[in-house]
């Protein structure tokens, strides 16, 4: 089967969606495909989060569908979003300050046994969560100082790595970053980029957001430009038209 035959892990077909009189998505289209880094690339106020909430599952499109391998899906909340194999990690990043990695991993998924009981009637099974958990972050190079310590004694760099992480336990088809490497200090992010190309090598659908031209160049396979609402351009990301990157997200592209 060749790769014109496949079908691309996400595909979002003339998405339209308005909040009021604002016309957040002017018939956007894209695509992203496993094994690959899409950067998604605007400037405030470009329609970037809209779409994204709109994979993710917060926002419902008005018009347009989206498709993940190949089959149109009604994405009507986060959690069906998840469940159709979606993960997306905020810039909050939505951890548990008072929790480990393992327990914010399986927070609201935990494995619990036996499974012929309702499942409030199940004992937890924190060895396999810890275990699991512990696999993800080995096999993903994630190095922290003490593993069964509160997130909240890590630093941002670790936390990052764990809402990464965390996303790619469940995340079957689609991983999205929102500003992964923001407020973090270079060697810090180094090891999210890092993360990130790690993600890519196991096949996974990564759609990064970021202000980092650096970051688009190093990593991206591709970058989708919004403004104002409406796609303006798609490029394979390379030093040699950064510049004419910048330009389309300011809008000084002829």
């Amino acid at each position: 089967m060749t790769a014109q035959t496949v079908a691309p892990v996400l595909a979002v077909r003339h998405a339209q969606k308005r909040f009021g009189a604002v016309h957040a998505l002017k018939d956007v289209s894209l695509e992203a495909w496993r094994g690959e880094v899409l950067a998604l690339l605007g400037d405030n106020g470009a329609g970037k989060s809209t779409l994204v909430k709109c994979i993710s599952g917060v926002h419902a499109l008005d018009e347009g569908e989206i498709r993940l391998d190949g089959e149109a899906v009604a994405l009507h909340s986060p959690a069906a979003a998840r469940n159709a194999g979606i993960e997306t990690v905020y810039q909050d990043l939505a951890l548990f300050d008072n929790l480990t990695p393992a327990q914010n991993f399986y927070c609201g998924r935990e494995l619990a046994s036996p499974s012929w009981l309702p499942r409030g009637l199940r004992f937890l099974n924190g060895r396999a969560m810890d275990r699991q958990a512990a696999e993800v972050l080995d096999r993903l190079k994630v190095r922290l100082p003490k593993f069964d310590a509160p997130v909240a004694l890590m630093s941002g760099g670790q936390r990052q790595a764990i809402a990464v992480a965390r996303a790619t336990v469940f995340a079957r088809k689609i991983v999205i970053l929102d500003e992964p490497t923001a407020a973090l200090g270079l060697r810090e992010s180094r090891k999210v980029l890092d993360l990130i190309a790690q993600l890519r090598e196991e096949g996974n659908a990564v759609i990064l957001i970021t202000h980092n031209m650096e970051h688009v160049v190093e990593l991206a396979d591709r970058a989708v430009v919004l403004r104002q609402g409406q796609k303006v351009g798609e490029l394979k990301p390379e030093r040699a038209n950064q510049q004419e990157l910048v330009a389309m997200i300011v809008g000084a592209a002829g």
